[in-house]
């Protein structure tokens, strides 16, 4: 294929992939599966990397990330980002309202727009094409995170339509969806990390990580509304958001023109409601001058407009009893302790429960049993409890005396070192351990045995069938149907689920049987580095701390679960039931030792290769991928654009610095 050739079908499935984007994303339109877009991306992908001259930033290749960034540029705004007056009240909206109406001599309209709970964004685009993505900061200046916003698929990476000027700036708020926000929590229990704290937070932290890699896998979402230029087509605020649209940029659709302050009031009472079916948070509603003309005239305080104005919800709280606190054990052994309440109802839901955290949020608050208790929604989605009305204390109320024992089994429980959390160390004996570790390993991203959830596996623990998850692969039809509920199709279907299971690869058996702190990503990198549970359970906690991903608290729980003589024998009898217990051949085929004992640090872009597959080769060879430069690293592998302080300090430690090209022949011959 010719250079041209091979453009025009680049350009081509840039814009086919890019549209598709636009109509999932943008428009929630979808058009075709993920399969077929996959393939279409797949097909890109290929086309570059047999091309790389061809690759520029703006592909929708590059929405995958992979760039890491060790440190955000701080950026001066071109525009200062203003913070808005903020008011709680209609009685100040009023005033608002009266001082435009004394400042301008004529008509005017205002725009009513959501106010969203995340983080401000400013974006540049320059003829069309994203430049340059910067946060708010201190208003004055920012951090740029160009990198990481690529990665979200409803901000466009190239404009569609036109009309638009060869330079200007859009801002809005990046937010974090509830939907991702509680998958994402999901798996942090799942593999006994901490939950992430509110969707805003979540947002915040995932903007500044520095690998855009696991910025796209976040799935961050984007809602824009507000342009600044030079040359905008309209004279309006309204209207240049709704040419926008036609530029391809998520403008909310919840923006309204209206004419009057009575109308602004209405806006405001419908969404204090309607925020409850949002998909994301918001925390009030902003009003702004639509003309622009008349936002001149009316100018800036030292602080904020004098054209726009925040009108913030007042944060649903509700008071309440504290009946009682009970203890939850989760499947790592963490101990949960859990508030009881007298049912209140709040932000649309009566409320009877509220998380406590840990022993230290109890003592923060000095809740008592019996305390009237304040309770509001963080973030709209999970009950806390905020504070005591100390008035109303019970003469008879004491401080709470966090349990010392597990409340399933009685076991002691243990504080370890920088944890919060209490545990109960009685792993293989603790019920709700036992069960959900196995519900973990049943579950879709590991064994994914459909026909056996969390009230199965109940069942089947009750009635003594199953003790461990060993024990799922020794079930025999004719027990399982003196269960109750259990006909014989039923006990077919599950018996044939699990044979099923045998078949699922080292990788994700690993990830299933469910070692603390070992999420998929990390069990990937494992089972490459070390090809079988064996090698991986004879493993010291230096070899451990070769492997990319894997810190200190990683290795020394692996080291501690393959130290204990009960989950040895559950993995003995594993393997003896069938289970993979090394990577197949297929996979062998991609691996070896070439780079066993070896670091490598990577830096710059790469016209062969992307710098997930650089790491990931390296990480089949087995070799170790590391972030920075120091003396215990073995190569610099340096791309174009490579950052000038890594090269420095290879070259002052001196470190050999090799090319793609270099490092490609290193891993062939």
């Amino acid at each position: 294929m010719t250079t041209t050739d091979a453009r025009a079908q680049i350009a081509d499935l840039s814009k086919t992939l890019e549209e598709h984007n636009y109509l999932y994303y943008v428009l929630h339109q979808p058009r075709i599966s993920d399969y077929e877009y996959d393939i279409l991306m797949q097909a890109l992908i290929n086309l570059e990397k047999a091309n790389p001259e061809l690759l520029f930033p703006e592909s929708p290749s590059q929405r995958v990330g992979g760039a890491i960034t060790k440190e955000f540029k701080t950026v001066v705004h071109k525009y200062p980002m203003l913070s808005l007056g903020n008011t709680y009240n209609e009685q100040e909206l009023q005033e608002f309202d009266d001082r435009v109406s004394k400042m301008l001599s004529e008509p005017y309209e205002y725009v009513c727009e959501l106010k969203y709970d995340g983080v401000a964004i400013g974006i540049t685009y320059k003829k069309g094409v994203l430049a340059q993505a910067v946060t708010r900061g201190d208003g004055e200046k920012g951090d740029e995170v160009t990198a990481n916003v690529r990665t979200i698929k409803s901000i466009p990476l190239r404009l569609r339509g036109s009309g638009f000027p060869d330079e200007f700036e859009i801002r809005g708020e990046i937010v974090m969806p509830h939907d991702v926000f509680d998958q994402i929590n999901k798996e942090r229990e799942e593999i006994g990390d901490v939950p992430l704290a509110n969707p805003r937070n979540s947002a915040a932290g995932t903007l500044k990580m520095q690998d855009s890699a696991v910025v796209a896998r976040r799935k961050l979402d984007c809602y824009l509304y507000f342009i600044l230029g030079e040359n905008l087509p309209f004279q309006s605020h309204f209207d240049n958001l709704e040419a926008a649209k036609s530029w391809g940029f998520k403008i909310p659709p919840y923006n309204k023109k209206v004419g009057s302050i009575q109308e602004v009031f209405q806006f405001i009472s419908h969404w204090d409601k309607a925020r409850l079916d949002l998909p994301f948070d918001i925390d009030g509603v902003v009003i702004k001058v639509n003309a622009y003309e008349q936002q001149r005239q009316l100018g800036f305080t030292a602080k904020s407009p004098r054209w726009a104005i925040a009108y913030k919800f007042k944060t649903e709280r509700a008071s309440t009893v504290l009946l009682e606190i009970t203890y939850q054990v989760g499947r790592t052994g963490a101990i949960t302790p859990v508030a009881n309440l007298q049912p209140v109802p709040l932000a649309g839901t009566t409320v009877k429960r509220a998380s406590l955290h840990n022993a230290d949020i109890i003592q923060q608050l000095g809740v008592r049993i019996g305390d009237t208790v304040y309770v509001e929604k963080g973030g709209e989605i999970i009950p806390k409890i905020v504070g005591v009305d100390l008035e109303k204390r019970a003469a008879h109320a004491h401080p709470v005396q966090f349990i010392t024992h597990c409340p399933e089994c009685n076991t002691p429980l243990i504080l370890r070192e920088d944890e919060a959390k209490h545990f109960c160390p009685n792993e293989g004996g603790c019920p709700p351990q036992i069960k959900g570790r196995m519900e973990h390993f049943t579950s879709r991203r590991a064994m994914n045995i459909d026909s056996l959830g969390s009230e199965t596996i109940e069942l089947l623990y009750n009635a003594g069938l199953i003790h461990n998850i060993a024990d799922i692969y020794s079930l025999h039809k004719e027990e399982i149907l003196k269960l109750p509920r259990m006909a014989d199709k039923s006990a077919s279907n599950l018996l044939r689920g699990i044979e099923a299971s045998k078949a699922i690869p080292f990788e994700r058996v690993l990830f299933a049987i469910g070692i603390r702190h070992v999420g998929e990503t990390t069990a990937k990198k494992l089972a490459y580095a070390f090809k079988n549970i064996h090698e991986l359970e004879q493993a010291s906690a230096e070899r451990l701390l070769e492997v990319g991903d894997v810190g200190e608290k990683i290795a020394q729980s692996i080291h501690a679960f393959f130290r204990d003589a009960h989950n040895q024998q559950i993995i003995q009898t594993l393997g003896q039931q069938g289970l993979k217990l090394s990577l197949s051949e297929e996979a062998l085929a991609t691996t070896s030792d070439k780079l066993n004992g070896l670091t490598f640090v990577i830096s710059g872009k790469f016209r062969q290769i992307s710098r997930d597959e650089l790491k990931k080769r390296i990480e089949q060879n087995g070799g170790k991928s590391v972030g920075s430069v120091s003396g215990n690293t073995s190569f610099l592998v340096a791309g174009e654009e490579m950052g000038p302080e890594k090269l420095k300090k290879a070259e002052k430690l001196g470190v050999k610095i090799i090319g793609e090209d270099d490092f490609l022949k290193m891993i062939e011959e």
